[in-house]
């Protein structure tokens, strides 16, 4: 192997290991590639790089796919499972009925843009995501009167703290997987950063939907059902049911959201009573009754967990060495609990409504098809470009490329990295269009430096996936989704500038809050 391979924290090798995030990157932000393309180039670039210049033999690549192919198939369970719920619901009017109800219940147009985008956006995230509490929440805010590009901009700022619990939790699964940290300890420390970030998206709303003026008279519900919704979330996840943390945290949202919106109502001119079509609201609700039902039996009951956990897809590695010395050390893969993972979980939810749902008569002849068609058109879209980038992931790990990459980040930012964590999980989340990829390409290169620098691993892991959720509002292929919903094809440019004007504001809050912590963890 020629000598400029060699291990050694040169600016070229640095380079050599940083050139499969670069070209997912020039493919994606230059050449306007999706991410199933963009990854599956960096992959092979990855592989290559690995095989070539840091001394990955065959075994050496051979158990990082396979140790990559299991941390793909339990995210992917969640998002498969996570799409089938989100199309059952839909198919029966249940999002129709609640999003059609919430902005009746005031005239106030900050209170609207809270109650839709703010917390409807965070409960959707919460049992859905992969874009969908833009796509629903810009057309009703567009049929409330707001601008089109307001109205984007609301439904994608709004929502975005939800992500890293939402999505019914793939986004934490995918950080616990590529780091293999506890859940139980990166949760608290995540809860934290991701309630710093509802507030600042609840204020972002609020300023978007009309300036300083609405921003000063919507304060108190403001701070109020935002306090509610992140001191929910931090229970919720911190007592282990984080697949349920966002959608939790939304539901808590609705509540008192509805409750200070009536209050507000009361004594002005009477409003009709808020309607949901011919689907009442305690119907609208009762899918989620049910999944957080089930959630909660096979958390906390030891006999239905001890049953739902008797198959488990389990694979132990041997240690691996390259070439040039750099060791994986033996351990386990991702264990896949098949009938208790949270993908499982969703699937009963699912079941058990769409025959609530069909007994009742909601669903026309041909649904239970087209909703299979859907799931598997929407889904095998991101499930390409995740595969593909937990794959690179996984080579550069296996390779020493990460911890080189580590190496210099740490040389470089020294005492400054924590400053800097948030932006590298906005960047992943930008390039790729999901926090879920933002952190399994970077959760373990941040683990990485921060080890390096001396800091907490814990506060630097939470600091990549709040950045990446807040990244991910700004993320192409999510604002061309948005601006699609609202006849705006074409001119995504204007929404896009203003969604990463937000996004990074809230990012470089975020920034400071990180620094905060490491000092004060530090004393």
């Amino acid at each position: 192997m020629p000598s400029f391979c060699n291990l050694q924290s040169t600016t070229y090798n640095w380079l050599l290991a940083s050139l499969p995030i670069l070209t997912v990157l020039v493919l994606m932000l230059r050449f306007h590639w999706g991410g199933a393309k963009a990854g599956a180039v960096g992959w092979l670039v990855a592989l290559l790089v690995a095989a070539l210049c840091f001394g990955a033999g065959p075994q050496v690549l051979a158990y990082a796919q396979l140790k990559g192919l299991l941390l793909t198939l339990f995210v992917l369970y969640i998002v498969w499972a996570a799409l089938l719920f989100y199309r059952v619901t839909d198919e029966a009017g249940v999002l129709a009925a609640i999003g059609t109800g919430l902005p009746r219940l005031t005239p106030d147009r900050g209170l609207q843009a809270l109650l839709l985008g703010w917390i409807f956006g965070a409960f959707l995230q919460g049992v859905s995501g992969f874009g969908v509490p833009v796509a629903v929440v810009a057309p009703l805010l567009v049929g409330l009167g707001f601008p089109a590009v307001t109205a984007v901009i609301i439904a994608s700022v709004g929502h975005s703290w939800a992500v890293t619990f939402g999505s019914l939790g793939s986004s934490f699964y995918a950080l616990i997987g590529a780091t293999g940290r506890s859940g139980k300890d990166l949760a608290p420390w995540c809860a934290v950063m991701l309630g710093l970030a509802c507030l600042a998206c609840g204020a972002a709303t609020l300023w978007a939907a009309g300036g300083r003026r609405t921003l000063q008279a919507g304060l108190v519900p403001l701070l109020l059902i935002g306090l509610v919704m992140a001191g929910v979330q931090f229970i919720i996840v911190t007592h282990g049911m984080w697949s349920i943390g966002g959608m939790m945290a939304g539901l808590a949202g609705l509540v008192v959201g509805v409750a200070w919106a009536r209050g507000c109502a009361r004594g002005s001119v009477r409003r009709p009573r808020p309607t949901t079509g011919d689907m009442a609201l305690g119907w609208a609700l009762f899918p989620y009754t049910i999944l957080v039902a089930i959630v909660l039996a096979a958390q906390l009951l030891p006999p239905v967990r001890d049953f739902l956990g008797q198959v488990v897809i389990r694979v132990q590695f041997p240690a691996l060495t390259t070439t040039r010395g750099w060791v994986t050390p033996a351990g386990q893969g991702r264990t896949i609990n098949v009938f208790g993972h949270a993908g499982a979980l969703l699937t009963y939810a699912s079941l058990v409504t769409y025959a609530l749902f069909h007994r009742q008569g909601r669903y026309a002849d041909g649904t239970a098809g087209r909703i299979a068609r859907t799931v598997v058109r929407r889904a095998r879209r991101s499930s390409l470009g995740i595969a593909a980038l937990v794959g690179m992931a996984m080579t550069m790990e296996h390779a020493g490329m990460t911890h080189l990459l580590a190496d210099g980040i740490a040389r470089v930012a020294g005492p400054a990295f924590p400053l800097v964590a948030p932006f590298i999980g906005a960047l992943g989340a930008f390039m790729t269009g999901s926090n879920t990829n933002s952190n399994v390409v970077f959760g373990s290169l941040q683990q990485h430096v921060a080890a390096l620098v001396g800091v907490s691993p814990l506060i630097i892991l939470a600091a990549q996936t709040a950045g990446g959720a807040i990244g991910s509002l700004f993320a192409p292929a999510k604002v061309i989704v948005g601006c699609s919903t609202v006849e705006l094809g074409g001119q995504e440019g204007p929404v896009l500038r203003a969604a990463m004007r937000y996004g990074l504001a809230i990012v470089a809050g975020l920034a400071l809050a990180t620094g905060v912590a490491v000092y004060l963890h530090g004393r």
